[in-house]
């Protein structure tokens, strides 16, 4: 008779694959650092182009990607561009929403809690006078980010809450970060 065995998936998330993960990194720190790595080209005018192929973690480089992701940012014709792809912000709001919903599918998973489904709506606000260099008191990046969420599950709000802050891309733009320029002249 054959053996067979039953994953244990919560959330579409493989939990014993998760758990796998947690005792590792308890193990082993060190296995926790990535790098991950994004090459931009300018295409003119507000065309950029950016792909993402490889990246660093666990100990070793990782290249599994057979071919690199490739993302085209530009500005509606409002903003001059030619709207052949979501402006620079709206990927600040993608990877916000991508993120917190992951970190919020991930913890649940691990702390045995259902989720149904999640959907949220993400708005910024900005102001161009500080990207225009009209008003030294504007900020050029978004001054308020509201996220909504509609999620179906049995867990308390403290709880998802709690999930969906440990959430890298909330980290990051909930706090100072250092960003490091360099320029090379070609």
């Amino acid at each position: 008779m054959k053996e067979t065995t039953t994953k244990n998936i919560r959330n579409g998330v493989d939990v014993d694959a998760l758990n796998q993960v947690i005792e590792a990194v308890q193990a082993d720190s060190s296995l926790a650092e990535f790098k991950f790595r994004a090459k931009n080209q300018w295409q003119g005018g507000s065309v950029n182009r950016t792909r993402i192929q490889d990246y660093y973690g666990a100990h070793q480089e990782h290249t599994t990607r057979d071919e690199p992701f490739e993302l085209t940012a530009d500005e509606p014709p409002v903003l001059l561009g030619s709207d052949t792809g979501a402006n620079p912000v709206e990927y600040v709001l993608t990877g916000l929403a991508g993120c917190v919903t992951t970190s919020l599918a991930y913890h649940a998973a691990a702390n045995g809690i259902d989720v149904g489904e999640v959907s949220s709506s993400l708005e910024g606000d900005l102001d161009l006078r500080g990207f225009l260099g009209l008003d030294p008191e504007v900020n050029p990046g978004f001054n308020e980010i509201r996220v909504r969420f509609n999620v179906k599950s049995d867990a308390d709000e403290s709880k998802l809450r709690e999930f969906m802050g440990r959430s890298p891309v909330f980290d990051t733009v909930t706090r100072p970060v250092p960003v490091k320029i360099e320029i090379t002249r070609s």
